[in-house]
Order: C-alpha cells, then sequence, then structure tokens
C-alpha cells in the first residue's frame, strides 16, 4: 500500500507576506493606467484596516465585490505583465523571512508546499513561483473571448473553499490531511487549519488567537519582512525545487479546470 505524503498548506497574506498582495500592487495598476486616484487611496486605506485589525467576513465580502467591479474589463495580459514588471519591488520586501524559514524547513522534510490565497491567480501565481512552492491556488476569475475579465468570480478560495481545495489536492496528490500542516492568520480560514492535523495560528487576529489558545494551537508571531527575501527564496528553490516553481505557475488554473470538468 502506498503510503501517503504529508503537506504544508500556507495562506498568503499577513501569513508570507507583510501585506494584501492584491492592495499592494494598487500604483503599478494605476500607473498601468487600470485604475484611477481613488481606487489606490481605497486601496491604501483597505490595506490600513487589513494589517491592523485583520478582516472579517464581512470585509473579506465587500473586498470581493469592490474588486468584482473594478476588474471588470481588465485585459489579463496586461495585469499579469505588471504583475512581472513589478515583483521586484512590491513583493520583495513585504516577505516574512521567518515564514521563508519555515517554507525550506518543510521542503527538507520532503513536504510539498502549496499556498492556497484568496488573492486572484494572476497575482498569487508568480509571487508563488518566486517563493518556490510546489504548488499555487488563488481566486478564478472568469475571462470573455478577448481576455478580459468579466467581473464573475469562478472560484473564490476562501474559506470553507479553500478547504475543499486541500481536500481536492489530497485526493489527486495522496496528502495525508492528518499528518500535514497549515498556516494562517485569519479566523476566516478555519476551515483550512481544521482540515490538517497540525494547524498553526501565524500572525492571528483576535478571533483565531482566542481559538489558538482554546484549542491549544501553536502560536507563530512573525515579524521580519526583509528586502533580501527575494535572494533567500532563490537559494530554497535552487536547493529543493527544481521545476517545482513552474509547475505552481500552472496549478491554480488547471486545478480549477479539472474540479470543474468532475462536477
Amino acid at each position: 500500500m502506498h503510503q501517503m505524503d504529508a503537506a504544508a498548506f500556507f495562506d498568503l497574506d499577513k501569513t508570507i507576506l507583510a501585506k494584501s498582495s492584491s492592495l499592494a500592487f494598487a500604483k503599478p495598476l494605476y500607473d498601468g493606467g487600470l485604475i484611477g486616484r481613488s481606487a489606490v487611496l481605497k486601496s491604501a486605506y483597505a490595506q490600513f484596516v487589513f494589517l491592523t485589525s485583520g478582516a472579517d467576513h464581512d470585509q473579506m465580502e465587500q473586498m470581493r465585490a469592490y474588486m468584482q467591479a473594478l476588474c471588470a474589463g481588465w485585459p489579463v495580459e496586461q495585469v499579469r505583465q505588471i504583475v512581472a514588471d513589478t515583483l521586484d519591488q512590491v513583493v520583495d520586501p513585504i516577505v516574512y523571512t521567518e515564514a521563508l524559514d519555515l517554507i525550506a524547513e518543510h521542503r527538507a522534510a520532503g513536504r510539498d508546499v502549496i499556498v492556497i490565497s484568496s488573492s486572484g491567480t494572476e497575482v498569487v501565481e508568480p509571487i508563488c513561483d518566486r517563493l518556490g512552492v510546489d504548488r499555487a491556488v488563488g481566486t478564478q476569475m472568469a475571462v470573455d473571448e478577448d481576455g478580459k475579465y468579466t467581473g464573475e468570480i469562478l472560484f473564490y478560495a476562501y474559506g470553507e473553499n479553500k478547504a475543499l481545495a486541500m481536500r481536492d489536492l489530497s485526493e489527486e496528490y495522496g496528502y495525508d490531511l492528518a499528518e500535514s500542516y497549515a498556516y494562517t492568520d485569519s479566523q476566516t480560514d478555519l476551515p483550512m487549519l481544521e482540515a490538517v492535523g497540525h494547524p498553526f495560528a501565524v500572525n492571528p487576529d483576535d478571533e483565531l488567537r482566542a481559538i489558538a489558545v482554546e484549542r491549544e494551537w501553536p502560536i507563530l508571531d512573525f515579524e521580519r519582512p526583509e528586502a533580501i527575501a527575494a535572494a533567500r527564496a532563490g537559494r530554497a528553490r535552487k536547493a529543493g525545487a527544481a521545476g517545482g516553481a513552474a509547475a505552481a505557475v500552472a496549478l491554480g488554473v488547471a486545478w480549477y479546470a479539472r474540479r470543474r470538468s468532475r462536477h
């Protein structure tokens, strides 16, 4: 009988990154002509709320509705190009060193590392490519025949849907969730933590911190986002993820397509 492997599942924002990955690209999107100054200001305010108090369910739903309306009509390739061109300046300085060390530890132990984030695939996958993780799943937006976002969300990688993705990936790749690890900052990701045998609260909001204390889950507080993160991620990728990053880039869309064909 084939022995199932353990995996490590990570949220992205405030778990690996010190900020919201989607909101962090507000200025580059403004510079690229996709959003106006008012949207930049709204993103800055949302980032402040996100950092100081976390985002509860209602705020996440408001953010989803706002992003749906904002993204409608954007050319997908332009978004990808903006993210690619600005990844160094936007993302590298906000990666937690502690998260990179943890990712490297899991890879050294032979565990696949998977990131599941509510941010859009076009943002999540290039970041995960840079981090050198094995697989990545983000929110899937519908694209019309002209290659533009319609504003419809096909799969929202949030809440219970994160646990759904974890179960699907476990079936496909043979992960043993009872022996696997999960890391997140928000009580809205409680299903993600409850799906594994080794849940960790990282920089938790007040609600998740209380739950972690009650259930005696480990609590990790990351404090060191550093500009050298890209170089450290590069070393980790070369050491243990040859070919893995390329697979991560395409996995989100491919996983969603396979899932959709089965249902």
